[in-house]
């Protein structure tokens, strides 16, 4: 797997969910804010986001994506005036699914929102990279695969077929996944920054694949740097700047969390997690593993584990 799907892989818990709703105006309504992530599509009409952190409200049109990456509370609106009402949400924290057919009308507005559940306690940088909000304007060549995936969503909530249930939750993970790779990989006038520029980085970005690829391998930072194509002096201090941690110190950094992983989702031996992340004996790996969460292995297993594999 390649360093983008490896951190989401990692970071997701249970099962996304998404609604596709009208709104009549005048409307307004407020998300709290939530563990997860998530996102809105205006299909047809158009709404203002009013982001968190009081930043100033956006104008959204048909076509335009918005991603909220760290939960926050937000609100939408037919105007930035318009009072809000709270969001009423499932028990699991979806929203109620309308079935809506046919053109909107007038001053009312069609949109596509969903949410995904993550870890937050071990979050990726990659995605604690990004900023409060990400909005993405309809534009045509440069989002093509990400409008196909919500043209795709959006008809599988409007008419249900055999199949649906699990056509769903596959199309959101493409959805996110899309979300991410077009804004890291947008052209910018400043230039990429952050991880935006890791991945932009062709040395950098070889180096990163070599540890997420094999984990276990006891990596150095002159192959790593060989891998990459520079000396090792130069090649620590490219990924330093870029990464933001030392090359081991990611490496060690993606071994606990790919343990963390491993423990909540399967029923792997711990002696298997040890020699998966790089770790020679079940003990080397519990001493470890214990210093980076503050639990044992077995303990994490039973307190996380379970409750992350039935959510």
């Amino acid at each position: 797997m390649d360093v983008l799907s490896d951190a989401i892989a990692a970071m997701r818990t249970g099962r996304p969910h998404s609604s596709r709703t009208v709104k009549h105006a005048p409307w307004g309504v407020r998300f709290p804010a939530s563990d997860g992530a998530g996102f809105h599509v205006v299909l047809q009409g158009s709404a203002w986001l009013l982001p968190p952190e009081g930043a100033e409200p956006v104008r959204l049109g048909p076509g335009d994506v918005v991603f909220l990456a760290h939960g926050y509370g937000h609100g939408l609106a037919d105007r930035p005036g318009t009072p809000l009402e709270d969001a009423l949400l499932q028990p699991d924290g979806s929203w109620p699914t309308l079935r809506h057919r046919g053109p909107v009308h007038g001053d009312d507005t069609l949109m596509l929102c969903g949410a995904y559940r993550l870890d937050k306690a071990r979050a990726h940088p990659l995605l604690t990279d990004l900023p409060p909000f990400i909005h993405l304007p309809a534009r045509v060549g440069v989002t093509d695969r990400l409008r196909s995936a919500v043209d795709l969503l959006g008809a599988e909530l409007s008419d249900p077929q055999p199949g649906s249930d699990a056509v769903v939750p596959a199309l959101l993970d493409t959805l996110l996944l899309y979300l991410l790779r077009t804004w890291w990989l947008a052209e910018r006038p400043e230039g990429p920054t952050g991880w935006a520029a890791a991945l932009n980085d062709p040395a950098v970005n070889t180096a990163l694949h070599a540890i997420h690829e094999a984990p276990a391998r006891p990596w150095t930072v002159e192959e790593l740097g060989a891998r990459a194509g520079l000396s090792r002096a130069a090649f620590a201090r490219r990924f330093t700047a870029l990464v933001g941690q030392p090359p081991l110190a990611y490496l060690t950094w993606w071994r606990m969390t790919t343990a963390g992983t491993l423990l909540r989702k399967t029923d792997d031996p711990l002696r298997a997690v040890a020699e998966r992340t790089g770790y020679a004996s079940e003990f080397a790996f519990a001493k470890a593993f214990k210093r980076e969460y503050g639990v044992a292995p077995g303990q994490y297993r039973k307190q996380g584990g379970a409750a992350a594999r039935t959510a």
